[in-house]
């Protein structure tokens, strides 16, 4: 996404009636941490988004994997939406955390073992436990001999998992297993479908947000992070580019 294509749609967005922005978190608002507890937002960043949720018939969404507790603790006191654990929870701006659908939890006590064993081969990894999912990070680990683990990781989760409705996610520099058919497509729709939007825009970093694009109409503005193959319509480098053309809306 060049100089003029971020133009336009900083137009696009500043002549709109009615805007909707679709965020991610990690690696896509700020950059990934040795720990995911220390990705904390910054004051430029909340900052941004408080100007942004402020401009008139403006809604925003941070669409993220992260634990509901967590998003809501930095997060929770912004006139904003907020949808966690890549879609298992949301809560509308306004309203109380609610799940999508119920679901069924005890597959945790078969696979938690299982990433434990792991964890005690690759020195630095370690498992975060949200609500509805369990994640294996290695970002602290030897990247080769994370590598070598993670094949014979997966075969045994996969066996494992045949007859349980989860499925594993393979995001950046972590291993998630959660339950299937809840997305951050299906999520977003909840905003979606409230009526005609004149402005819509979706920006993430990982494949888990490749359901969020692809729900997204065609003439919106869909932005992948990163120069990998997408569904979305435009890509930028890094996190630094998405700051920019946020604040260049927010200071509209």
């Amino acid at each position: 996404m060049d100089g003029p294509a971020i133009d336009r749609m900083v137009k696009d967005f500043q002549k709109a009636g009615k805007r909707l922005l679709m965020l991610d978190y990690d690696g896509t608002l700020t950059g990934f941490r040795k720990l995911p507890g220390e990705a904390v937002p910054d004051e430029e960043l909340l900052s941004c988004l408080k100007k942004l949720i402020a401009q008139k018939n403006t809604e925003l969404i941070i669409v993220s994997g992260r634990d509901k507790k967590t998003l809501n603790e930095w997060f929770g006191d912004l006139e904003l939406n907020i949808v966690a654990e890549h879609g298992v929870w949301i809560r509308p701006r306004g309203e109380d955390w609610r799940m999508i659908e119920h679901l069924e939890k005890s597959w945790k006590e078969k696979i938690r073992p299982v990433l434990e064993s792991y964890v005690i081969k690759t020195p630095g990894a370690f498992i975060e436990e949200k609500g509805y999912s369990l994640a294996w990070h290695y970002r602290r680990a030897d990247q080769h001999q994370a590598h070598a683990q993670i094949s014979e990781m997966k075969e045994t989760l996969h066996n494992m998992i045949s007859n349980l409705n989860v499925g594993i996610l393979n995001g950046n520099k972590v291993i998630e297993i959660k339950n299937i058919g809840i997305n951050k497509g299906r999520a977003i729709n909840n905003w979606l479908d409230r009526g005609k939007w004149d402005f819509l825009m979706a920006v993430g970093d990982d494949w888990t947000d490749e359901d969020m694009f692809e729900e997204m109409p065609e003439k919106s503005y869909s932005i992948r992070v990163g120069y990998r193959t997408s569904k979305a319509r435009f890509n930028v480098k890094n996190v630094e580019d998405v700051r920019f053309f946020l604040k260049k809306m927010a200071d509209l």
